[in-house]
């Protein structure tokens, strides 16, 4: 049988990964509700779907199945005026087991009437519906019951329950630690919901069937129930972009707004119990809405480049016509970052280290075993302001597709400078697209390259392309 699971770096050669194309309840966010949703603003559907995000699943499937988009691109365009190539519930449905939809795998758990039982009697619990509304649930189909879950919207388009917008941002559901998966503990009411779905389709679906006794779940602390609201930190709380796995052997954990000091404990110790990884890197960053995950900070492009923010870094921050006055205030907005690594052998010994770049550059020496020089990109090249408005529209948040091949958003031009600077090559979606399809351009022979997605909606949802996957099975990097 082929391996399913197994992701022993951020950049080894993407085989297989969870996706969720935008569903209807992103388009039923309100203003009033658009915080308490963890959105910043409500977004246009057609335009995220249509003009973005539907951009993403053909370059996903160009390079992990292109046996279900290659020489079929004209009546996959015919079907946009309808969408039926994306929608999981519809005959048409790309279908791919590589590049995987969510929803899809949802509806296929529900097909067992048992699950079916369960699953909507806990919906119905968290989400406070009446009996009623558990007994019409029930008389759902497989397909229709998965579409109301995750949109919150009944077959006759009632809103029986808040949408899950941020099913999206699938890398939060878990991550995948070599073969082994970790499902979160969400810090937000608003994604509990997805949890509860992550957590069936992980234990129920046959993709999963043999890795049950690998899937790791969080377990509250016995006092957690007794803790006052300003101990947040002694509570479980974990989600997937504060995870990232940079090699077989080591774990980074960030510590953020949305993941506690006592859940990378339990992490670690989980870890390291079950022999998994031999160290634990620790990260702790400000608690602001700003970076809310590592992966909003920094990613790992090649083994030997990274790009990242420079608030966190040795550089200062370029400043155009800077004077004292700039210099003093943006020394009082400094932030600050935390960084302790830990061995099995012997964690009562960290390591400290001073800086974001240090920990980086350790890991592609002695990680990776790099013998040149590790390089940095910069967010906003490392300029103000467009370091932090570039890192707020996700420019540190990439995806590896392989090893240098990454994707990011357009609008982030800075970022993009600092990426030609640093030699790599620059083409939009839209065009590549055409010529992996026409056959000028081969995925395989692709290096050193920053693939442009379009981004005016997408980058309003706070969520980069690291935040939209969840890789299952990755290549080993030598």
């Amino acid at each position: 049988m082929d391996q399913q699971l197994s992701v022993t770096s951020e950049v080894g050669t993407l085989k297989r990964l969870l996706v969720h194309s935008p569903d209807s309840g992103l388009g039923k966010v309100v203003p009033s509700k658009a915080q308490d949703w963890l959105f910043e603003d409500i977004v246009h559907l057609d335009t995220i779907r249509r003009n973005e995000y539907d951009y993403y699943t053909k370059i996903l499937l160009y390079f992990l199945d292109p046996e279900k988009i290659k020489g079929k691109l004209t009546k996959v365009d015919a079907l946009e005026a309808n969408r039926n190539f994306y929608k999981p519930d519809h005959k048409d449905f790309f279908a791919s087991d590589k590049v995987i939809e969510l929803q899809w795998l949802l509806a296929q758990v529900l097909e067992d009437n048992d699950i079916k039982i369960k699953l909507v009697a806990s919906v119905c619990a968290i989400e406070a519906c009446t009996y009623k509304t558990q007994k019409t649930l029930l008389a759902y189909s497989a397909k229709e019951l998965a579409k109301t879950f995750v949109s919150g919207t009944s077959s006759d388009k009632q809103l029986l329950f808040a949408p899950i917008p941020n099913f999206i941002f699938t890398r939060d559901l878990g991550i995948t630690i070599n073969d082994y998966v970790l499902l979160n503990k969400p810090a937000k009411k608003a994604r509990t919901r997805e949890a509860l779905l992550a957590k069936y389709i992980f234990f129920n679906h046959p993709l999963f069937a043999n890795y049950k006794e690998h899937i790791i779940e969080l377990s509250d602390s016995h006092h957690s129930f007794l803790m006052p609201k300003e101990e947040d930190d002694r509570k479980i709380t974990l989600e997937g972009g504060d995870i990232m796995v940079v090699s077989s052997n080591h774990l980074l954990v960030g510590v953020s707004e949305r993941t506690s000091s006592e859940a990378a404990v339990q992490i670690t110790n989980i870890l390291f119990e079950k022999n998994i990884v031999e160290k634990v890197t620790v990260v702790k960053i400000p608690k602001k809405r700003d970076y809310m995950h590592i992966d909003t900070v920094f990613t790992q492009v090649k083994r030997d480049v990274w790009v990242m923010l420079g608030n966190f870094s040795r550089k200062a921050v370029k400043h155009e016509d800077e004077n004292a006055i700039e210099r003093i205030l943006e020394i009082k907005k400094e932030e600050k970052i935390k960084i302790l690594q830990f061995h099995k052998k012997s964690p009562e010994n960290p390591i400290y280290f001073d800086s974001l770049e240090d920990l980086l550059v350790d890991i592609s020496k002695n990680d990776l075993h790099c013998e040149g020089d590790v390089r940095f990109i910069f967010s906003g090249n490392n300029e103000f302001p467009y370091n932090a408005r570039e890192q707020w529209t996700d420019s540190c948040n990439l995806l590896a597709l392989k090893e240098g091949v990454v994707l990011g958003y357009d609008r982030n031009d800075k970022t993009t400078e600092a990426f030609i600077q640093a030699g790599f090559s620059v083409i939009h979606a839209k065009e590549l697209i055409q010529e992996l399809e026409a056959g000028t351009i081969k995925v395989e022979e692709m290096k050193d390259c920053l693939i442009l997605m379009p981004s005016a909606e997408l980058s309003r949802a706070r969520g980069g392309f690291h935040c939209m996957s969840m890789p299952l099975l990755r290549i080993a990097i030598k």
